[in-house]
């Protein structure tokens, strides 16, 4: 995470607030266009040979474009997706989450020139460049708040109780079966857009983090922890809970438990030497202890 630490000390002001609100008022628009004006909303697509002739706003005006043509997804959009971004952005910072939304449609815009060059422009004559969309860039951020708050539990279906790491072990899965399938019947050109939507996520996950934590011994020694911490008392905190009161978790920073605020995320820290629990708030602000 050095590039991304060293790009947020210099940068760190220029973040986008509430960055989700302002895509999906942008699907909004393109829900619109789709059923008043469907001509106009096809010279919004992101068709490289219309760039390459002048019409340059397509690289932006691209993203309004529906990745789904069912109202549902409008739907799942605002009541899903907006608020695990907002909880993501809070936990990461502005800067981090708008880097990582912007990362996405960055690679997916070089994703749409790379195709141009290799078949020629074929594919924007029949697809008018609406094999891109913000689809997977959506997902990009389910999969980053599933690694994030990975025990978190949400409704499937609004009924059934699952957790943030295995809906996001189907949808990898789900994902991968799609690129296979698009490789072996031809069309590998379909894959692209997919792959590099979700580079964003590659490299934040991938590339940067500190993968030891996923290390089974690593496992079983913060699982040790946490029972022992399940059985202890808290310390007294200004502000925080009353002494007396078994907790499970404590924010090694502000000492904040979940018996003060039931909707904190807690986890430990793999880049501090000993077994330091941090609340979503300095969880990414705290520092490191060696």
């Amino acid at each position: 995470m050095k590039f991304i630490d060293k790009l947020e000390r210099k940068f760190g002001n220029r973040g986008i607030e509430n960055l989700t609100i302002y895509i999906i008022v942008s699907y909004v628009l393109g829900y619109a266009l789709m059923y008043i004006n469907p001509g106009a909303l096809s010279m919004l697509s992101l068709n490289v040979s219309e760039i390459l002739h002048g019409q340059i706003w397509r690289l932006v005006t691209w993203i309004i474009y529906p990745p789904d043509t069912s109202f549902l997804f409008l739907i799942m959009v605002a009541l899903f997706y907006y608020p695990i971004s907002a909880s993501l952005e809070r936990t990461w910072g502005t800067f981090r989450f708008t880097l990582y939304i912007l990362s996405g449609m960055i690679f997916t815009v070089i994703s749409a020139f790379v195709l141009y060059f290799m078949t020629g422009g074929i594919l924007d004559m029949i697809y008018n460049g609406e094999l891109f969309s913000t689809y997977y860039i959506s997902l990009s951020i389910f999969l980053a708040y599933a690694l994030t708050y990975p025990e978190m539990k949400v409704l499937l279906y609004f009924v059934i109780p699952i957790k943030m790491k295995w809906m996001a072990v189907f949808y990898v899965l789900i994902v991968g079966s799609n690129i296979i399938s698009y490789i072996r019947s031809g069309a590998w050109y379909e894959a692209v857009p997919i792959i590099a939507s979700l580079l964003n996520f590659i490299i934040f996950f991938l590339g940067t983090r500190n993968l030891n934590r996923y290390n089974p011994k690593e496992i079983h020694r913060r699982n040790q922890f946490k029972r022992a911490m399940g059985e202890s008392k808290t310390v007294p905190f200004p502000g925080g809970s009353k002494s007396g009161e078994v907790t499970k978790h404590k924010c090694a920073v502000c000492g904040r438990t979940e018996k003060d605020d039931p909707n904190l995320e807690f986890r430990f820290c793999s880049k501090c030497n000993g077994n330091y629990e941090y609340c979503q708030d300095h969880l990414y602000t705290h520092i490191h202890k060696k």
